[in-house]
C-alpha cells in the first residue's frame, strides 16, 4: 500500500476511483468531488472492483487515515494492488486548499468517541462515588478500551457509533 500527499492528489485521481471510506454523516458534511462514499463497515471488494471498471487505481481517503489504511489493508487482502492512501484524509485535503464540497456539519466520529468516553468514564466515577465503589470499574473498562484503541489503532466504539442511526444518514 502506498501513501500520496494531499497536494499530489490531483494528478493521481486523474483516472482513478477516489473512494471515501468515512460515515454517510462524515461524507455529507465534507468530502471531495468526485468521491464515492462506501463506509468501512459496508466496505465489499466486490463493489469496489465494480466501482474500479475502467480506472487505473484505487486513492482511499477518510477523516485522518486510519480507515483509508485498514480499508487498503482489507483490499489489498482481496486482491487490490493499486491502491493509494492519502496521508491524513480529508482534513489535511481540506487544509490544503483542495476543493471541498461543504455540507450540513455534524459531529465527527472522533469527536463523538471522545464525548461518549468522557461521559462514560465521569459516569463511572460519580456512581462510584454516590452508589457503590465497583461502579469504578466502568471508568476502568473506558479507559482499557481506549489504551487499546491507541495502540492496535482499533476503536471499537468508533465502530459502535458509526453504525448509530445519525451516522448513517
Amino acid at each position: 500500500m502506498k501513501t500520496i500527499l494531499p497536494a499530489s492528489l490531483p494528478t493521481a485521481h486523474t483516472g482513478a476511483l477516489l473512494l471515501d471510506v468515512r460515515t454517510a454523516a462524515e461524507f455529507s458534511a465534507l468530502h471531495l468531488p468526485g468521491s464515492v462514499l462506501v463506509p468501512l463497515d459496508q466496505l465489499d471488494p466486490a463493489k469496489v472492483r465494480e466501482l474500479m471498471a475502467g480506472k487505473s487505481a484505487c486513492v482511499l481517503l477518510c477523516q485522518s487515515g486510519g480507515r483509508a489504511r485498514r480499508a487498503a489493508d482489507r483490499l489489498h487482502a482481496a486482491g487490490f494492488d493499486n491502491l493509494l492512501v492519502v496521508e491524513g484524509g480529508v482534513a489535511a485535503c481540506a487544509a490544503a486548499g483542495l476543493p471541498v464540497n461543504r455540507g450540513r456539519g455534524v459531529i465527527s466520529l472522533e469527536r463523538q468517541v471522545r464525548i461518549a468516553a468522557g461521559l462514560l468514564v465521569l459516569l463511572g466515577a460519580a456512581l462510584a462515588w454516590l452508589v457503590h465503589p465497583a461502579w469504578i470499574g466502568l471508568a476502568a473498562f473506558v479507559g482499557a478500551g481506549l489504551a487499546f484503541a491507541g495502540i492496535t489503532d482499533t476503536c471499537g466504539m468508533a465502530l459502535v457509533l458509526a453504525r448509530m442511526p445519525w451516522n448513517r444518514r
